[in-house]
């Protein structure tokens, strides 16, 4: 429907519905760009890190704020993804929308799924998709260290993400 010109950039298809994509402040977008850095150096050439690329998921188009996709842009040419190794949400006024699309990342088998919280500075890490559910949540707070399970070698402490350097 976007490449017909019937809905714009600002929705997403999430479940069959059409949902407006809340704006981005400023704490999100730094966010989301810092972590994005962050794994953009951390991965192999088999990974793409992807910011807000669409991911084709049964009925649902989501567009994560920073997927890890295996491969790279040219394998792409002709349909979006369809999973992804790691799908990052940044909540800031999103939350309640971020959870429900736990479901549609693990239907989708997405091994590790985080809603990252900077208010919070905090994130929610969903693992082991199993029958359109995650088995496993956690909450990683501000001074833990956060071990991925997708990225090896990866670990983040969300207090470095949420620090601001002048």
């Amino acid at each position: 429907m976007g490449e017909l010109g019937l809905v714009n950039e600002k929705h997403e298809l999430l479940d069959g519905y059409i949902i407006e994509k809340m704006s981005k402040s400023p704490c999100h977008e730094r966010s989301k760009q810092k972590l994005a850095m962050m794994l953009m150096r951390a991965v192999s050439e088999a990974l793409t890190v992807r910011t807000e690329g669409p991911l084709s998921i049964g009925d649902s188009e989501p567009e994560p704020d920073i997927s890890v996709v295996k491969g790279t842009p040219d394998d792409w040419i002709d349909a979006h993804p369809s999973t992804a190794e790691l799908v990052v949400e940044v909540a800031i006024s999103s939350l309640e929308t971020d959870l429900e699309k736990a479901n549609i990342y693990a239907s989708a088998a997405v091994p590790e799924y985080w809603i990252v919280r900077p208010e919070n500075e905090e994130i929610d890490v969903f693992r082991n998709p199993a029958d359109g559910r995650y088995a496993s949540k956690e909450t990683v707070r501000a001074n833990d260290t956060l071990r991925c399970s997708v990225i090896e070698g990866f670990t983040l402490i969300p207090a470095e993400l949420f620090a601001v350097k002048k």
